[in-house]
C-alpha cells in the first residue's frame, strides 16, 4: 500500500519571482498565468518567501479613504513595510515553507495545515526549486475511482497486509465511502482494520459492521508484547 506523492501532483513548471521584481510585474505575472501566488528565488534558485494575492492587496487596503483616513496608521512598522514596498522581496511572506518530492500527500497536507498556507514550494536535497503544490493538487487524490480503492483495500490492505482470507471480509466504496462487512479471526483486527483502510488514498470515510471469531482483547491487555501483526 503506497501513497500518492508530492511529486506526484505537484506543478513542475513555476511561475517565479527574484527579489527585485518589480510590483506590477508581480501582478502582471499572476494575471498572465491565472495564478494567485508566486515563489521568489534567490539567485541558486532557492526559495526565499511567497508574494500572494493578499500581499498585494496590502498595498490598496491601507490607501486612505475618500474622508482622508489612513488605516495604515495602526499597522506595525514590519506590515507598513510590506505594505508600501515595490519590489517582490519587500512585499513576500518569508521564510517559505517548503515540501519535498517524496512527501506522501497526507505529509503535505499535515505542513499546510500547521503553518495555514494554500501551496508549498518543493524543493530538492539542496533546497532548489523543482515544484509548487497546491490544495488543489492534493485533493486530487479524491477524484480516485471506487473501484481502484476497492481493489487496493482487497488486495493490499486485507489480503497482503492482513492475510485475511477473500471471502472473510466483503468491501464496498460508494463516493469513496467504504463499507467492511464479514467476520475476522480475531476482535483486535477491526481497528486496525479501520485505520489501515483510512490511510488508502481516495478514502471519505470507513463504517464497519466486522464480526469476529476469536475475541483476543483481553489477553492482549493482560499481555501486550504477545501480539505480533499477521500471527
Amino acid at each position: 500500500m503506497q501513497h500518492r506523492t508530492v511529486q506526484d501532483v505537484m506543478t513542475q513548471e513555476v511561475v517565479t519571482a527574484r527579489p527585485e521584481t518589480p510590483f506590477k510585474e508581480v501582478a502582471a505575472l499572476f494575471h498572465r498565468n491565472d495564478i494567485t501566488a508566486i515563489p521568489v528565488l534567490d539567485d541558486q534558485g532557492h526559495p526565499l518567501g511567497m508574494v500572494s494575492e493578499a500581499d498585494l492587496i496590502r498595498k490598496e487596503a491601507v490607501l486612505p479613504d475618500p474622508e482622508g483616513r489612513y488605516p495604515g496608521r495602526w499597522l506595525d512598522a514590519h506590515d507598513r513595510a510590506r505594505a508600501e514596498a515595490e519590489t517582490a522581496g519587500g512585499l513576500m511572506t518569508s521564510p517559505a515553507v517548503t515540501a519535498r518530492p517524496g512527501w506522501s500527500v497526507p505529509e503535505a497536507a499535515r505542513a499546510m495545515d500547521k503553518h495555514k498556507v494554500k501551496r508549498l514550494p518543493v524543493v530538492d536535497e539542496v533546497g532548489r526549486l523543482v515544484g509548487i503544490v497546491s490544495r488543489r493538487d492534493l485533493l486530487q487524490v479524491f477524484l480516485r475511482h471506487d473501484a481502484a480503492i476497492r481493489e487496493e483495500i482487497t488486495h493490499d490492505v486485507l489480503g497482503r497486509t492482513l492475510w485475511l482470507a477473500p471471502d472473510d471480509v466483503q468491501v464496498a466504496v460508494h463516493d469513496g465511502v467504504v463499507t467492511l462487512g464479514g467476520r475476522v479471526p480475531r476482535r483486535s483486527l477491526i481497528p486496525i482494520s479501520e485505520q489501515l483502510c483510512r490511510a488508502v488514498d481516495g478514502v471519505v470515510a470507513v463504517h464497519q459492521s466486522l464480526d469476529w471469531t476469536e475475541d483476543d482483547t483481553e489477553l492482549l491487555m493482560e499481555h501486550p508484547r504477545a501480539y505480533r501483526p499477521g500471527r
